[in-house]
C-alpha cells in the first residue's frame, strides 16, 4: 500500500472532485480519486456531452491524467455521486482499470454513511488482456 491518504480521506476528495462535473443533461455528478503507488492523488469528474457517447467519466478522466503525468501503477480509487448511492465504476471504466491493475486493486464505492470496498476482480472477473488476445491470435492461426 502507498503512503497516500486513509480510505475516508480518500472517499472526501472524490466528494469533492464532484464540483468539477459538467453534468447538464443527466445532472448526476460522479466524481473519483485515484491513488498512484508512490501515493500521489489525481481526481476526476464526469464530462458529459450532447451525444452522450462523447461523454468522459469521473474514473476515466483521473486515470488519464495519472498516466499522463507517467504513472501506470495504481493504489486504490474512491468513487461518489452526488447521491451517494454507491455507484461503481461503469464496465467501460472497469476494463481501463484492470489494464493498469490487478485483480487485487481496490475500489471504494461512496454509499455516504458507508463505504463499500471491492476489488476489481470482483467487479470485472473476466478482463480483456494481452494474455486474452494472445490466446485469440493463437485460435486464429490455427
Amino acid at each position: 500500500m502507498s503512503d497516500g491518504p486513509t480510505d475516508a480521506e480518500l472517499v472526501e476528495t472524490a466528494r469533492d472532485a464532484l464540483a468539477d462535473a459538467y453534468v447538464p443533461y443527466s445532472e448526476y455528478r460522479v466524481g473519483a480519486a485515484l491513488v498512484t503507488a508512490d501515493g500521489t492523488v489525481y481526481t476526476g469528474c464526469n464530462i458529459e456531452n450532447a451525444n452522450y457517447s462523447n461523454s468522459l467519466h469521473a474514473e476515466e478522466v483521473a486515470i488519464a491524467a495519472a498516466v499522463k503525468d507517467a504513472h501506470a501503477s495504481f493504489d486504490r480509487i474512491a468513487v461518489s455521486s452526488g447521491v451517494r448511492d454507491g455507484v461503481t465504476p461503469c464496465g467501460m471504466c472497469r476494463q481501463t482499470l484492470a489494464e493498469f491493475c490487478d485483480d487485487d486493486f481496490v475500489v471504494l464505492c461512496d454509499e455516504g454513511d458507508a463505504v463499500t470496498r471491492y476489488t476489481l476482480g470482483e467487479l470485472l472477473p473476466n478482463t480483456i488482456s494481452l494474455d486474452t488476445l494472445d490466446a485469440a491470435e493463437r485460435v486464429d492461426r490455427e
